[in-house]
């Protein structure tokens, strides 16, 4: 019978395969580039990218050649990764991560969480998109990591990068929103910074039920026009009818309409025309200690979703948060291998396509708990080293055992454990200092 692992990695290479026959629409050139025969051809270039970890371009490459003396110069393959479209990673993401079924849900429900990152890369202070310059202080190169991230599946199932000079959230939340091929019962799920009408309509003319955190009610934000209740938690529906018309009834009513102006983004109103669009919004402000109250805007119905399911709700989206974690320091986003804009791009869709690898295949590890105090859970770290191995040309020959090696370096898990979040800059690992 065929393993779980198998079927998983032979997707992945099943899919990598599939786009080596049209290959040509992945290339920068399409008419010569990855046409001859050569040892680093479409297909290895694609495996040797999701291999790539923390060590230099020559230990990489001694190491997926297994210590082989005719093994790929660096020099080769950085030619070849050159005629490489950023946008065959990013292909190869959808189409590995959306040949899977999900069942795990929240009441039925499939949780999407939309949040940002900042990621360092190598200084290039030729790239002006995404360099900083700080008087008297050496600059740096900032990316922007855009995710939508499945929280009861712990996997992502799209992505946005963009220069940090040139971020937008709300674009990028906007367009993974329509373009997800997803039409099951959803909600998603976002952090401060994405309260816009634009969002929520987006959301619904998706289908999907959303749930975003707001500025609380003393701010400047979008509550500040909303009649509250005076009380310190409250549940309550607001209804606006939302317009870019400012004639003698919409100003006589400012509790219903709410005038938008032109450079105001919303797309389902067409400028300088006499057009409504009525939206009814949820807003809750709950306690979450003594100390701390937050505010959340929702269209989920106040019958199925309680204030404390709400409540749970917006906890599980810290699973975005530990998940950027994994994917910098554990899988290696912090580690690239040129200052080329393109080449980052590559590496960063391959470490997503790689973390998606990792839990889809631990997914379906079962971690024995009988007789013991703690329930037990993978060690991720320890199932990347596995992962890892599994897509070397070597492994066909002494395939590791996957569920052994995984069920016995297990941890326990401990809830209701927490630590004050470290924020401090971090750049990016230099090319003269990595692992020997």
């Amino acid at each position: 019978m065929k393993k779980h692992h198998d079927y998983v990695k032979q997707t992945l290479l099943n899919c990598i395969a599939e786009m080596n026959d049209i290959r040509s629409l992945f290339a920068v050139n399409p008419i010569c580039d990855f046409k001859r025969n050569r040892k680093l051809s479409f297909e290895t270039l694609i495996t040797f990218l999701l291999y790539m970890g923390g060590n230099s371009i020559r230990k990489e490459l001694t190491e997926y050649f297994d210590f082989n003396a005719n093994t790929v110069t660096p020099s080769a393959f950085v030619q070849q990764r050159k005629k490489l479209l950023p946008i065959a990673l990013e292909y190869l993401l959808h189409e590995f991560t959306h040949s899977f079924k999900y069942s795990k849900t929240y009441k039925g429900y499939r949780l999407f969480a939309i949040d940002g990152s900042s990621i360092s890369i190598p200084i290039n202070p030729d790239d002006q998109e995404s360099y900083f310059q700080q008087s008297g202080c050496k600059g740096y190169n900032l990316m922007h990591l855009n995710a939508m991230y499945d929280l009861c599946n712990q996997i992502y199932t799209d992505a946005i990068i963009q220069p940090r000079r040139k971020m937008d959230e709300y674009n990028a939340f906007t367009k993974m929103v329509d373009r997800s091929p997803i039409s099951n019962k959803s909600i998603v799920i976002a952090d401060r910074g994405y309260e816009s009408y634009n969002l929520f309509a987006h959301a619904e003319q998706k289908g999907w039920n959303y749930l975003i955190r707001v500025k609380d009610i003393n701010s400047n934000g979008m509550l500040s026009s909303f009649e509250l209740p005076p009380t310190h938690e409250f549940d309550v529906i607001i209804n606006k009818i939302l317009t870019r018309k400012q004639a003698k009834n919409e100003k006589a009513n400012p509790k219903l309409y709410k005038f938008l102006p032109n450079n105001s983004r919303f797309d389902y109103l067409e400028l300088h025309h006499d057009k409504y669009y009525p939206i009814s919004l949820r807003v809750l402000r709950i306690k979450i200690n003594d100390e701390l109250y937050e505010t959340i805007i929702t269209n989920l119905d106040n019958g199925q979703f309680l204030p404390s399911d709400i409540k749970e709700l917006y906890s599980l989206r810290w699973g975005i948060e530990t998940s950027f974690r994994k994917l910098k320091y554990t899988i290696g986003l912090v580690n690239f291998h040129s200052k080329k804009t393109n080449c980052i791009i590559q590496e960063i869709f391959s470490r997503l396509i790689m973390y998606n690898f990792c839990e889809i295949i631990t997914a379906h590890i079962i971690v024995a708990t009988k007789s013991k105090k703690y329930v037990y859970k993978v060690n991720f770290s320890f199932a990347v080293l596995i992962c890892r191995r599994l897509i070397l040309p070597i492994c066909k020959a002494r395939p590791p055992d996957v569920e052994a090696l995984l069920g016995k370096n297990a941890l326990p898990v401990r809830n209701g454990r927490s630590s004050p979040r470290n924020i401090r800059h971090k750049s990016s690992v230099s090319f003269l200092y990595r692992v020997a």
